[in-house]
């Protein structure tokens, strides 16, 4: 038990970034799906974004990688930082979209799921060695 709760102590920040990236993944499938029903798929693929990017701020800022500090400045920095890494990621998404519907004509829904495994990966390195680093 002792070397379960060490392996846990000693990649909580992967564990907790997995879980709550399972929920924003889950948040930005489900809004995509929503929206892909009524709007062009870029068009509910940037909104599903929006909702999840709000979500994973939040809990990555709070829960995954403990960012408590009440300075105005660091809470800028992150906001401002998050959301333009998130940005960058958005055109990486986007791209994968756009081939996977517009070219290869894949189902919007697999291609989402299949895209936010990309994601996800890429957002993880975003926040933990750029946005949330340690002082």
């Amino acid at each position: 038990m002792q070397t379960l709760i060490q392996l846990f102590k000693k990649y909580e920040s992967v564990i907790s970034y997995l879980f709550f990236g399972g929920l924003t993944t889950l948040i930005n499938i489900v809004v995509f799906d929503l929206f892909n029903a009524s709007l062009h798929y870029q068009i509910a693929n940037v909104i599903a974004w929006f909702a999840s990017v709000l979500f994973a701020f939040i809990t990555n800022k709070l829960w995954v990688f403990h960012s408590k500090s009440v300075r105005w400045q660091t809470f800028l920095w992150e906001t401002f930082s998050f959301f333009g890494f998130r940005l960058l990621s958005l055109v990486v998404d986007q791209g994968i979209m756009w081939i996977g519907i517009s070219l290869l004509s894949g189902n919007p829904l697999l291609v989402k799921i299949i895209d936010q495994f990309v994601i996800v990966v890429i957002n993880y390195f975003f926040s933990k060695w750029f946005i949330f680093r340690k002082s």
